[in-house]
């Protein structure tokens, strides 16, 4: 049997049907080898953060058992990204799927193209608040328990959707 990892994905979308899109990644990521869906968070309504003029996201945050390292586990969040019909047209483009590794573990990696843990993750209500719900207790490496820090999102919007 492979060693497996606890990975924690955040999902975003604000274009097209989100609801689908997020189905769409929980039916692919179950898909991946010697990876099972563990939990997921509700969705959740968020502003844009950093952009004006786009449709409000829908957030949530999915629980991953994985064998995959992390660097190909990022690699299919990719081509998963890319099947939902993400484009990548400027910086912070409204997007109809993102899909983040936020955790990987306790591992903590800054490559080209793989930073763990996600370097703002604990500085954004839509990923902190759904990652309290099914993981409160998990530990994000230099930052401490995730239902910790929620207190410092406090004053960000967020709604469950």
């Amino acid at each position: 049997m492979s060693v497996r990892t606890r990975a924690f994905v955040a999902f975003g979308a604000n274009l097209g049907d989100p609801a689908a899109a997020f189905a769409l990644a929980l039916r692919r990521l179950g898909e991946l080898p010697d990876s099972d869906v563990v939990a997921q968070s509700s969705l959740y309504r968020t502003a844009p953060v950093g952009v004006e003029g786009q449709p409000d996201y829908i957030n949530a945050v999915i629980e991953l058992s994985t064998a995959l390292p992390a660097r190909p586990l990022l690699e299919a969040l990719l081509a998963i990204e890319h099947e939902g019909g993400r484009t990548r047209d400027f910086h912070m483009a409204p997007r109809t799927m993102d899909l983040d590794l936020l955790l990987y573990g306790d591992a903590v990696l800054d490559e080209e193209g793989l930073q763990v843990p996600h370097p703002r993750m604990h500085l954004r209500a839509f990923t902190l608040v759904p990652l309290a719900e099914i993981a409160p207790d998990v530990i994000i490496p230099g930052r401490g328990r995730a239902a910790d820090l929620l207190p410092g999102v406090a004053a960000q919007q967020i709604a469950r959707s």
